[in-house]
């Protein structure tokens, strides 16, 4: 069994939906699950309509039917027959989207944001296994909310792994092709729950562990894994090796490549992971596993866009010991808070977090009431593994350092 797992670029428009067909003939499709996100921007888009939906109700219907129109001009240009099936499957799903705003009593932003933003994964799926079915592909469509269950934590759920692991084993036919969304699961009560932003290559690790799979590739319109993001990083090059541990190493201090929560599965049963090019799938890429650490040995740098900064210091000048900085530690956790940093001395403490909730006043408001408190937003964490002094040089070069931190092999600094 392989797990292939393709990224909504990759399946941006109709073209793309029949470049995926051409990886999947040349590299064959036999007892392969493959795992599929939102086509292009739709998850943008899903937030788009989530966000109308709590603030700005008159444009509700508009955001939902810029999404339809999306998916249709797809449809028209992978289905020559607009009596095909799959046009009134496409507007159920729209009818199922809109019938959750009317019914739905619920304030809470992280529940609706779940409920509605998978919509995007359910459409793309439906259409590529139709158009597999039309070019005579036999494929099985499943729901991945039958497969992975999780608990109710909204928008990053926590994997019940042995419940995940009885349903993927008794109702996945190892045997023929299957096609399922990334990214979404369910709760005990059946709620749509998501495994974080980017969860699609976690979705394909876990099918891959509960099925004991040959490998997992990640197709990518990279040629594998870079040791910096081109975007932001000129002349990155390809790591044709990395190591588990690497990757996972990278996977925390931000990579983009490889979703953090995708290499301890594949780890525990060391099943390898590639990264392919799905413009030039013969390509070699990038293999994950055992072995070599880093080939080639070089610095790989990544960058954390829009983070905080918040720097806590003693009101009496008293030092900051375990129990200030359990303390600490609590409310980050109470108002979800990803650290990213942490440096401290005799009486400060400096902390770097992703605030992805929404939740920066309340927790800065709360710390204010015991200690002194300076905040930073919209700031930039830099983070060096493998450093060389030339490295550290050209990623210092006309930035305002606001913190700075070195261990082991790697550097790490906090920038305006």
């Amino acid at each position: 069994m392989r797990i292939f797992k393709f990224g909504g670029a990759s399946v941006k428009d109709a073209e793309g939906v029949k470049n995926l067909v051409k990886v999947l003939k040349s590299v064959g499709h036999e007892n392969t699950l493959v795992v599929v996100s939102a086509m292009d921007k739709t998850t943008n888009a899903m937030e788009t309509i989530i966000a109308n939906y709590f603030d700005n109700d008159k444009e509700l219907q508009s955001s939902i039917q810029d999404v339809k129109k999306f998916h249709n001009a797809i449809l028209l240009d992978l289905f020559e027959n607009e009596g095909h099936p799959i046009f009134k499957k496409l507007t159920a799903i729209f009818n199922e989207l809109s019938s959750f705003f009317d019914r739905n009593k619920s304030p809470d932003y992280n529940y609706v944001y779940d409920q509605v933003v998978g919509f995007g994964e359910l459409i793309s799926t439906t259409i590529i296994s139709a158009y597999f079915d039309l070019i005579g592909i036999k494929n099985n469509w499943l729901d991945v909310r039958e497969f992975i269950k999780t608990d109710n934590y909204y928008r990053n759920a926590k994997v019940n792994w042995d419940l995940t692991q009885e349903l993927i084993s008794k109702k996945v036919n190892k045997n023929e092709l299957n096609i399922t969304q990334g990214f979404l699961a369910s709760d005990s009560n059946n709620f749509t729950t998501t495994l974080g932003r980017e969860g699609s290559d976690y979705t394909a690790a876990i099918f891959a562990y509960c099925l004991n799979a040959e490998n997992v590739t990640i197709w990518k319109d990279v040629p594998g894994v870079l040791n910096a993001d081109p975007r932001y990083f000129e002349n990155a090059k390809l790591l044709n090796q990395i190591s588990y541990r690497e990757a996972i190493e990278l996977a925390f201090y931000g990579a983009s490549v490889i979703h953090p929560k995708t290499l301890q599965p594949l780890q525990r049963k060391e099943i390898p992971l590639f990264v392919k090019s799905f413009l030039n799938p013969k390509n070699n890429g990038t293999c994950v596993g055992k072995g070599i650490t880093l080939d080639p040995l070089i610095p790989c740098f990544i960058v954390k866009k829009n983070q905080v900064l918040i720097s806590l210091s003693s009101l009496d000048f008293s030092f900051i010991v375990e129990e200030n900085i359990s303390e600490i530690f609590n409310l980050l956790h109470q108002y979800k808070m990803k650290v990213d940093v942490i440096q401290n001395s005799a009486i400060s403490f400096s902390v770097c977090v992703d605030n992805n909730y929404d939740n920066l006043d309340k927790l800065l408001m709360h710390l204010k009431a015991k200690f002194k408190v300076t905040s930073y937003t919209n700031v930039s964490l830099y983070t060096i593994r493998h450093y060389d002094r030339a490295a550290m040089q050209h990623l210092e070069q006309e930035k305002t350092i606001l913190l700075k931190q070195i261990f082991d092999e790697t550097l790490q600094i906090v920038t305006k």
